[in-house]
């Protein structure tokens, strides 16, 4: 799909003449699909291998001991099948989502209930898979840095002077979930309507994922191409924008419309999974959006992040 750009990070933190290149490629693509690929981001392959590793052993385990840490979407721990069904952000009514999630968040608590128990819960780490609390506290702190450097490098894209987001991601409310996307063979034909994720856009400002290539996997919509597989490249990290930093770009890029397809009948057995960064500010920053003519919209009025994004979790919760 050419409507995805493929962009390299490193080249825009050397600076120079590559990183204004790098910039244009970003704010252009963007603005095509809310999506890119990202290569020379420094997260090393054997750190996502060893982290989807370790949670194949999580998800293998009995559902009865999975039991024991399960969550309902917006919490940490376990979210089995049935819980989610992501379609419903967009007001279509659909089956539930054909996956299991093991989910962690940020936990800087600041003393504050009322927002602690929402955006700073405590994790809850599976005693069956020790490894996987260390593996991903590594891994999510990579992903929140490479995240504040692209939340960088979308403000140079917009030939902005200073980076707008300083200050507004020092406690963020970032969560990571790892999806499972079990075989046909055991959650059996899909329904009509029924997806692994059904369509809809990302909440809040980045999500970085990495996936497994399969034949029931990620699809991007766009206006000009409607849905088409998105591409792969195994060096690369897939990024989207989602629906806070769309409204903060005065809806110059769209956010990232996609979904992830059922289960294929050619490949009964395909069993898949994602590690899934989602990147927020703090639970408190006030989001200003950019006016004309960077913007596209005159007018829209600043929001807060974490009420900005309440709204839409509380949608896609079965």
């Amino acid at each position: 799909m050419k409507a995805v750009s493929t962009v390299d990070i490193s080249l825009w933190r050397a600076g120079g003449p590559g990183a204004e290149a790098v910039a244009r490629e970003v704010d252009e693509g963007l603005q095509r699909a809310g999506f890119l690929l990202v290569r020379g981001h420094g997260i090393t392959r054997e750190l996502a291998a060893d982290v989807r590793a370790a949670a194949r052993k999580f998800f293998a385990l009995p559902e009865s001991t999975k039991a024991k840490y399960a969550a309902i979407v917006g919490e940490r721990g376990w979210i089995g099948p049935g819980m989610e069904a992501n379609g419903y952000s967009e007001g279509t009514e659909t089956p539930p989502d054909l996956k299991e999630t093991f989910a962690i968040g940020a936990e800087t608590r600041t003393g504050d209930p009322l927002v602690d128990d929402v955006w700073f819960l405590s994790n809850v780490w599976p005693r069956e898979v020790a490894e996987l609390h260390e593996l991903l506290t590594v891994y999510t702190a990579q992903m929140r840095r490479l995240s504040d450097d692209l939340l960088e490098m979308f403000a140079a894209a917009l030939g902005l002077a200073n980076n707008p987001f300083d200050g507004l991601a020092d406690l963020p409310t970032w969560t990571c979930n790892i999806n499972h996307y079990p075989p046909m063979s055991v959650v059996g034909e899909p329904e009509p309507g029924q997806f692994r994720i059904g369509p809809h856009t990302d909440f809040g400002t980045v999500t970085v994922l990495d996936r497994e290539l399969g034949s029931g996997g990620l699809q991007v919509y766009t206006d000009e191409g409607g849905w088409e597989d998105a591409p792969y490249d195994a060096e690369a990290l897939t990024v989207n924008i989602g629906d806070l930093l769309e409204y903060w770009s005065g809806k110059r890029w769209p956010s990232g419309r996609h979904r992830v397809l059922p289960p294929q009948s050619d490949a009964p057995e395909e069993d898949l999974v994602s590690l899934i960064y989602f990147y927020e500010l703090n639970h408190d920053a006030v989001v200003t959006p950019l006016e004309l003519p960077i913007g596209r919209v005159s007018g829209l009025e600043p929001v807060v992040s974490a009420d900005f994004i309440k709204l839409r979790l509380d949608a896609i919760t079965l």
